[in-house]
């Protein structure tokens, strides 16, 4: 039987300001996290650069949410990192699998005539998503997933996308640090929120949704 850390555990956790780590793909032990500063990526003044944003407008690729969730969270464990590992380990890769069946994690996902070539995943409570991770097959796809999750949670009225540790590929959307203890404060507040996570079937809306916010080239 998979080890798997608990549905109502995990969520506790996150309403803490906690999230789980494995060392790498092969340990079999569990850490608890909570960064002394919080990278936040803001929903309604996120910074779309240029470049991308034209890229993503004439693009061919079909977007999905929560179609092939396990897909996606096994990508994301085979993605190369700088460092080479992952902390994806099959407790983590079995608990959110889990968390996805209970409708508190969603996937979005990027097609190339119907084959996955790019997504992320992250987990759902209240107003707050908490982005874990995401992967590329091709160039820029992990990239136009975070912009179709900007505006699904821009449209949906979240109110924190919490990115965790600090990753200089994300400064070029605004992301930025905030000390754990104005983390928790705003955590607590939004945690309360009744908020869904429904897909745009409209693409054009989507591009409305980014298109309000400061561009960067």
């Amino acid at each position: 039987m998979s080890k798997i850390i608990p549905t109502k555990s995990l969520v506790e956790f996150y309403k803490k300001g906690l999230f789980p780590m494995a060392d790498n793909a092969s340990s079999e032990i569990i850490n608890l996290y909570q960064p002394k500063e919080r990278l936040i990526i803001p929903i309604e003044n996120f910074h779309v650069p240029k470049k991308l944003f034209k890229l993503f407008k004439n693009n061919t690729y079909t977007f999905k949410i929560n179609n092939n969730f396990e897909n996606v969270i096994s990508k994301c464990q085979l993605a190369r990192r700088k460092d080479g590992g992952t902390w994806i380990n099959k407790i983590i890769l079995d608990t959110y699998i889990n968390l996805y069946y209970q409708k508190k994690a969603h996937s979005i996902e990027c097609y190339n005539q119907n084959k996955l070539v790019g997504g992320l995943y992250g987990v759902h409570i209240g107003g707050c998503f908490f982005g874990e991770s995401m992967f590329s097959d091709l160039t820029n796809t992990s990239k136009f997933c975070l912009l179709y999750l900007i505006a699904i949670l821009k449209k949906n009225l979240f109110s924190i996308l919490d990115s965790q540790f600090y990753n200089e590929h994300l400064i070029q959307f605004g992301a930025f640090e905030i000390s754990n203890a104005d983390y928790l404060a705003k955590l607590q507040i939004n945690l309360n929120y009744d908020r869904c996570f429904t897909f745009i079937e409209n693409f054009q809306e989507v591009l409305s949704l980014l298109q309000p916010s400061s561009h960067r080239s």
